[in-house]
C-alpha cells in the first residue's frame, strides 16, 4: 500500500487547495471543487486544512491528501498541525499523510519536536508524516527522527530565515542529495520554470498552493509584477 502511494507522488505536482477565514474562498465546497479542477488538471496529489476541508475534498476526488491543520496556540510560533488534538483529527479523517511543523521552534506548552514526534509515533505508529521544515538541519533531523517525507515548506517563514530567497532552491538541492527520505519542494513556486528547477535537483515531488489556487494572491502578483494600475487603487 505504501509503495502505491510513492508510486502515486513521485515525480509529481501536488495542489495546496487552502483557504484561511479571512479570505474570499474559504468555503468545504469551494475548497472540494478547487481540488477537482486541480486533479483535471494532472495533479497527482492534493494538500489541505482542517477536516471539514479534507472531509469535502474526500468526496469529490480520489488523489492521495495531505493533511494539516493550521490552528494557533498562545506562547508558540507553530501553527501546522501543532499538538495531538491536530494529530487526531486528521487521523480520523483517513489522510494518507499528516504534515506537521518540523522546525526547531518550541511548541505549546514548550515541548520540543523530538518529544512531541515520540508520543505521536506511539500513538499512529502505521501513519505517513511530511516534516514541514525551514533549514537543511532541520530537514536532516526530521529524517533521523524517522518522518516519511522532508519539506521545504516553512523556508523564509521563520525568524532564522526570513530573508531567504523562494523558491529555495539550493535548500532542495541539499536535502536531495544527502536526505534517507524523499524530499517534496514547497513554497515559493510560481511558474512552471521553478518547478521543472526543482525537479531538477531531485526532489521527489512538489507542491504548489498560491500560485495555483489563491486568485487574490495571484491577481497581485500579475499586478506588482507588471506595473499596472490596482482598481483598488480607484476605489
Amino acid at each position: 500500500m505504501r509503495k502505491n502511494l510513492y508510486d502515486k507522488l513521485r515525480d509529481g505536482l501536488i495542489v495546496s487547495c487552502q483557504a484561511l477565514s479571512d479570505e474570499p474562498l474559504y468555503s468545504p465546497h469551494i475548497m472540494s471543487r478547487m481540488a477537482y479542477a486541480a486533479k483535471e488538471g494532472g495533479a497527482v496529489g492534493i494538500r489541505a486544512n482542517t477536516a471539514v476541508d479534507i472531509i469535502a475534498i474526500k468526496q469529490e476526488v480520489d488523489l492521495p491528501i495531505i493533511g494539516i491543520v493550521k490552528r494557533e496556540y498562545a506562547g508558540s510560533e507553530v501553527y501546522i498541525t501543532p499538538t495531538m488534538k491536530e494529530i487526531d483529527e486528521l487521523v480520523a479523517c483517513g489522510v494518507e499523510i499528516i504534515a506537521v511543523d518540523a522546525t526547531n521552534r518550541r511548541r505549546p506548552e514548550g515541548r520540543t519536536l523530538s518529544e512531541f514526534w515520540k508520543e505521536v509515533k506511539e500513538k499512529y505508529p502505521d501513519q505517513l508524516f511530511m516534516a514541514d521544515c525551514a533549514s537543511y538541519e532541520e530537514g536532516m533531523n526530521a529524517a533521523s527522527l524517522g518522518f516519511d517525507f522532508i519539506g521545504t515548506t516553512m523556508s523564509g517563514y521563520t525568524e532564522e530565515t526570513k530573508d531567504v530567497s523562494l523558491p529555495n532552491h539550493e535548500l532542495m538541492k541539499r536535502l536531495s542529495l544527502n536526505s534517507p527520505k524523499p524530499v517534496i519542494a514547497e513554497g515559493g513556486i510560481w511558474t512552471p520554470e521553478q518547478l521543472k528547477e526543482a525537479f531538477s535537483l531531485g526532489v521527489f515531488a512538489a507542491v504548489i498552493g498560491s500560485a495555483i489556487t489563491r486568485p487574490r494572491d495571484i491577481t497581485k502578483h500579475f499586478i506588482s509584477g507588471s506595473g499596472c494600475r490596482s482598481g483598488n487603487e480607484i476605489r
